[in-house]
């Protein structure tokens, strides 16, 4: 691996310009297919095997031209205190709302008069029109949203109360300015990091060209592949913190190879060889635990989960390649005036014991205490974890402020909790004798389930074999209580397929998160044992150890439960909500933590990769294990803290998103990286290394033997002169790749 890299790296340094060239030119390439793209709309969603995802898929085949997956709103009027909708003044600005919502656009499906539909409260204070589209909310037009929005300010003008609530006002997220400041602080940190504006400004600008590759590719594909709208802001996240981080550590070996006297030439060889060795089995980990989200077998995770690892895969390359071209145009310029001063003086001054150097030798003097104080600390910050509450967001989650929160606190007021998370019984009948009576005995059983409000009559088909039966529970949609009501519903219709053959499915959004959480639940295990297993096999093979993968897997775990507990603390419980613009709090998303314990995962390893192998790297060049561990903290604990900083400040930018999932996402991630970098890589590993000492790097001799060599650490790199006189020649072709 280390002389295809080196040789890899000693071409691009060569070939800068070809190199630089077609980078430039995939990138022209993939932003004009973004421009010349469509407009990406949301993403599908669908959850296979579930039984509201057959609820749904049947309501498609019996109900044909319902729109089923339609864009909603429901325009909610409240009368003036003291009056009622069902005044002749109220009503009739009501009806004429309804008439300017029927002919206000051509992408409306149908508009229900409140009056006809029944959509009044019981004490005539509140109604509600509810209108469906054709085309999901992403495909609404900018004149649909402003006609529905002008509907609802020329009501406002008769004195009543009027809100809008439904996905209709539903727009793509934004990330807000902070990710701007994500981004200067990446670049403050690389400075300080180099004391060198060329080399500072170097990872940041392959970072964005690989970053604006990845996202155009996105963007150009998103309405082929049925992406979604948040694909491209999580590749774009994930794209960015970690195409940073590659080039960083290409460029810090870099300087490392020149202060050493070496040629250009051969110092970028050497920095791919090794680092570059360190940044393909970083990004593999990346990648299998962003491919691993399949497992899950939720086609919106997949395609984010592709898509952000396809970002991953061609930071990778651009670290490989375009970082060492750059690096030929920088010249010497990457080494600040100070560094050149040195490496140009003959007398060098004797190099003081950095911080990392001071913190290793801490460590190893107090191995124990070191790891008990992390262990401790990680295990306090995690206890909210066991709180874990999951479920999809609704309007009831919108901050206060919003039209679509208001919407709903007035329908919960006026017609009851559980009146905002309406479920939707779907009786097939073909495989009954009688339908008609079949549907009646699903109605009477479910009237007859505690917490339940009430039970519309049912609605057939035209072809009559199957109908639709609307439940309204009587507590709010994420209650333990709506979901006994669901589980209820769904026991009852076992039953009655025994005794009439017809089939009885619950859907609905509340029924969809209800599926969906468990679905998330059921496929976390599995899903960290197929990741965590690989992981454990590509480390092994890496740091040809036993042990060192294993603390490697049980740091993360650690790392990821204590990130768990932070957010659930904030975005749960309300800790701090404010401070991380958290304006309502509830139940954490379903598919965040699997989403995140893959992110994490594949992150946590890159430390574990960047710092261990400098140590491994010095472990089988001579040194002793103690040794070995402060070497690796001498060469690698700087630009491992500038890296964990940048990422930190990339995911923290994302904080600022309107979108809650990116916000969440932002948060947990960043907090996740402070915890894995700053507490299990920089304090509880060394302090595991130190108690293992020659066992930490243990492997069994017939396992040696089947497991390929991949000389990560640069082993066949060794023997080569340094300097001027190695600019001519290659690496010795000793090990296997």
């Amino acid at each position: 691996m280390a002389t295809f890299l080196y040789k890899l790296g000693r071409l691009a340094f060569r070939r800068r310009r070809y190199v630089a060239l077609v980078w430039v030119a995939l990138l022209a390439l993939a932003g004009f297919g973004a421009a010349s793209a469509s407009t990406a709309t949301s993403s599908s969603f669908s959850i296979p095997g579930t039984e509201a995802q057959r609820a749904f898929d049947l309501l498609e085949q019996r109900f044909p031209g319902g729109s089923a997956d339609g864009a909603t709103a429901r325009v909610v009027f409240k009368a003036p205190e003291g009056g009622k909708v069902t005044d002749a003044g109220n009503k009739a600005e009501v009806e004429e709302i309804v008439g300017e919502l029927k002919s206000g656009s051509d992408q409306v499906a149908s508009v229900a008069d409140p009056y006809v539909a029944n959509a009044v409260s019981k004490d005539g204070s509140t109604a509600y029109i509810s209108v469906s589209y054709e085309v999901s909310s992403m495909e609404l037009t900018d004149g649909t949203r402003d006609s529905l929005e002008h509907a609802a300010e020329s009501a406002r003008s008769s004195g009543m109360t009027v809100e809008i609530g439904g996905d209709a006002l539903q727009v793509m997220p934004e990330t807000g300015a902070t990710e701007i400041i994500g981004v200067s602080v990446a670049a403050v940190v690389l400075v300080i990091t180099f004391g060198s504006l060329i080399a500072a400004g170097l990872p940041l600008l392959t970072a964005l060209i690989g970053v604006g590759i990845g996202v155009s590719l996105i963007t150009a594909l998103a309405n082929v592949l049925d992406l979604g709208s948040t694909t491209s802001t999580l590749a774009m996240m994930i794209g960015l913190a970690v195409g940073i981080d590659y080039a960083l550590f290409i460029v810090s070996r870099y300087r490392a190879e020149l202060a050493e006297g070496r040629e250009r030439e051969e110092a970028a060889g050497r920095a791919v060889g090794t680092a570059g060795s360190a940044v393909v089995f970083a990004g593999l980990t990346v990648v299998i635990a962003l491919v691993g989200l399949a497992v899950v077998n939720i086609p919106m995770l997949s395609k984010m989960g592709f898509a952000a690892a396809a970002t991953v895969a061609i930071a990778v390359l651009i670290a490989l390649t375009l970082v060492p071209a750059m690096l030929g145009f920088a010249g010497k310029r990457v080494l600040g005036r100070r560094a050149r001063r040195a490496a140009e003086a003959e007398d060098r001054p004797e190099v003081k014991p950095n911080m990392g150097t001071r913190w290793a030798r801490f460590v190893l003097r107090r191995p124990v205490w070191v790891l008990l104080a992390g262990v401790i600390g990680l295990g306090t910050v995690a206890v909210p974890a066991a709180s874990l509450e999951m479920g999809l967001p609704d309007d009831g989650s919108q901050p206060r402020s919003t039209t679509q929160r208001q919407a709903y606190d007035l329908l919960s007021d006026g017609f009851g909790p559980g009146f905002n998370g309406p479920l939707l019984v779907v009786v097939d009948t073909r495989g009954s004798s009688d339908g008609r009576t079949a549907v009646s005995q699903v109605s009477q059983e479910i009237e007859g389930i505690a917490h339940v409000e009430a039970v519309t009559p049912a609605t057939f088909n035209k072809a009559g074999d199957a109908a639709t039966i609307t439940v309204i529970p009587k507590d709010r949609p994420s209650s333990t209580e709506t979901e006994q009501v669901v589980h209820a519903i769904r026991d009852a219709g076992a039953g009655i397929n025994d005794e009439t053959g017809a089939e009885v499915l619950v859907t609905g959004a509340t029924a969809m998160n209800i599926d969906f959480s468990q679905k998330m639940n059921d496929a976390l295990l599995p899903y960290l044992a197929l990741v965590v297993g690989l992981a454990f096999l590509l480390l092994m093979v890496v740091f040809r150890s036993l042990l060192v993968p294993l603390k490697a897997a049980l740091g993360f775990l650690l790392s990821v439960v204590a990130a768990l507990g932070a957010v659930v603390a904030v975005f749960q419980w309300g800790w701090l909500a404010s401070l991380f613009g958290v304006e309502q709090t509830g139940p954490i998303m379903s598919m965040m933590p699997i989403f995140m314990v893959g992110v994490v995962f594949g992150l946590a390893m890159d430390y574990e990769v960047f710092l261990v192998t400098r140590m491994r790297e010095a472990y089988v060049h001579g040194e002793t294990p103690g040794q070995a561990v402060v070497t690796g903290f001498r060469h690698g604990a700087r630009v491992v803290t500038a890296a964990a900083v940048i990422m930190m400040a990339v995911f923290a930018g994302f904080i600022g998103s309107s979108e809650s999932m990116i916000k969440m996402v932002g948060f947990s991630l960043a907090v996740a990286v402070l915890f894995d970098a700053f507490v299990v890589r920089m304090a509880i590993v060394p302090a595991v290394l130190a108690l293992l000492g020659e066992r930490a790097w243990w492997l069994p001799r017939r396992l040696d033997r089947l497991l390929p060599n991949v000389d990560v650490e640069g082993e066949g790199l060794r023997g080569e002169p340094a300097g001027p006189a190695a600019g001519g020649g290659g690496p010795r072709e000793t090990v296997r790749v």
